[in-house]
């Protein structure tokens, strides 16, 4: 493993060199904030010795020289909003927040497509697209709090995956500043673009491992014309889950979004929007959103789905075909991470992935589980493109009971998940959390390949070191 060396207050007074006084945090009350993401447990806390807030592609390129002179470990960092503990100093040295970074430099209405720094909002992105009638499709549920740099180094999936796909679909262009501080752009407006290896796709996704991304070239679509939300409750969560792989072959419609919530889930999200909700004692919700251009087309389709969910044993169909309906749909799906927190400040929300299909029956076998160990794992997420957020609580149990219960747990969840054709991560990444994880079951191949990128990138194993491949 790499020896990293200390940040010392000769490093910290050429830092302060190159951002200035009022780009760099040494006060340790002020950097706890920088010390975790959304992940809960314990150990995924690390302290920086200085978070660093840069301005421009510049100076990040002149924080990672100094870094490699010097060997001190840099972690590049959005908004925290992650639950893989991929922004947390695990090896303690610098920070690099980017939320000075948060500009929107152009929207091109002539090409669609616009060009962002990374601390910009993706739900800023989504307005700004909007304002002149695009659409810009990623859309994670912490759309108002993520920033786009953090959704393209984790390659966000989010509610439209099923429809628009994750992402890397989007990102054309990236500006990046590479471990030993050279700066890079690949990619650009071009829709097409086989000049050499695809290395756009190469950090999309790679977790600010490989390099720090300063400008994204975001590719717009135009903006559907009309929209409906389908919420239909069942009285059993497999009745729900298995209705999903009806409506992807039977219907011969396309959502754009179905997700899914279990009882557990309907409940805390009740209780944290201090509301009623429909059916609020059902085994389980599927929530399906349709987009058309015509008003005849959205209606044909929401009816034939509609039909579908109550010929496979839906309670109701409610429809919102308004914003304001629409978005009392979408606020509970949108809050169950939120309101989970709520019923266990210690949690562990998994992001396990497999083919549609394998939906119902690794629902089923985590109940199993979930039953056998007398835990629960509430389980909600995005059914239509197999992606589900299995969620162990730690309830009444002591910590070091809740570590030995939740690692068998996760070992019987992730086997699962492999045996049906899935994977660890679908949009939260590996980061710290999942690495041991992530070794155990990713084919030796690909993970010595993995390895051998990071290393002619970042032989010193300065930038994020700890996530998704382990110091050398």
């Amino acid at each position: 493993m790499p020896r990293y060396n200390r940040v010392d207050q000769r490093i910290i007074d050429e830092l302060r060199a190159i951002v200035g006084e009022g780009g760099v945090v040494t006060d340790h009350e002020k950097m706890e904030v920088y010390a975790h993401d959304e992940t809960s447990e314990a150990h995924y806390f690390r302290m920086p010795e200085v978070v660093m807030k840069p301005s421009d592609a510049r100076q990040v390129s002149e924080i990672l020289k100094l870094a490699n002179r010097e060997m001190v470990p840099v972690t590049p960092r959005g908004s925290g909003t992650g639950l893989s503990a991929g922004c947390v100093p695990m090896y303690g040295g610098i920070v690099m927040s980017m939320e000075r970074m948060n500009r929107v430099l152009e929207i091109d209405t002539q090409n669609l497509f616009m060009v962002v720094e990374p601390a910009v909002t993706t739900g800023e992105v989504q307005r700004r697209a909007r304002e002149v009638g695009l659409l810009y499709a990623g859309d994670p549920c912490s759309a108002e709090s993520s920033q786009i740099g953090g959704n393209v180094a984790e390659n966000a999936g989010g509610n439209k995956a099923i429809k628009y796909g994750t992402t890397s679909r989007y990102v054309h262009g990236l500006e990046v500043v590479l471990p030993d501080g050279e700066i890079m752009t690949v990619g650009g407006k071009c829709v097409k673009d086989v000049s050499g290896y695809d290395l756009v796709k190469l950090f999309v996704g790679s977790e600010g491992t490989l390099g720090v991304i300063t400008k994204i070239w975001l590719k717009l679509l135009p903006l559907p014309k009309f929209s409906v939300s389908l919420l239909a409750p069942f009285s059993r969560m497999q009745d729900a889950i298995d209705v999903v792989p009806k409506i992807m072959t039977g219907s011969g419609v396309v959502p754009t979004s179905i997700e899914f919530m279990d009882s557990l889930s309907i409940q805390a999200a009740a209780e944290y929007l201090n509301a009623s909700l429909p059916h609020g004692d059902a085994g389980a919700y599927i929530i399906i959103e349709i987009e058309a251009n015509t008003q005849e087309q959205v209606e044909a389709e929401y009816e034939a789905v509609g039909k579908l969910l109550q010929d496979n044993g839906a309670l109701e169909v409610y429809v919102a075909d308004n914003i304001a309906t629409s978005r009392r749909i979408w606020q509970a799906r949108k809050c169950v991470a939120e309101a989970l927190r709520l019923v266990s400040p210690v949690y562990c929300m998994e992001d396990i992935t497999v083919p549609p299909s394998e939906i119902p029956g690794l629902i089923a076998e985590i109940s199993e589980i979930a039953e056998r160990y007398g835990v629960m794992i509430p389980c909600f997420g995005h059914a239509g493109d197999g992606n589900i957020h299995a969620t162990l609580l730690k309830k009444d149990m002591a910590d070091e009971a809740w570590e030995r219960c939740k690692e068998q747990v996760l070992a019987e969840v992730y086997d699962a998940t492999y045996r049906r054709g899935g994977n660890l991560s679908g949009e939260h990444g590996i980061g710290a959390k999942r690495l041991d994880h992530f070794e155990q079951f990713y084919d030796p191949v690909a993970l010595r390949v993995t390895r051998s990128i990071k290393a002619t990138l970042d032989p010193n194993f300065i930038l994020n070191p700890g996530k998704v491949v382990r110091p050398a």
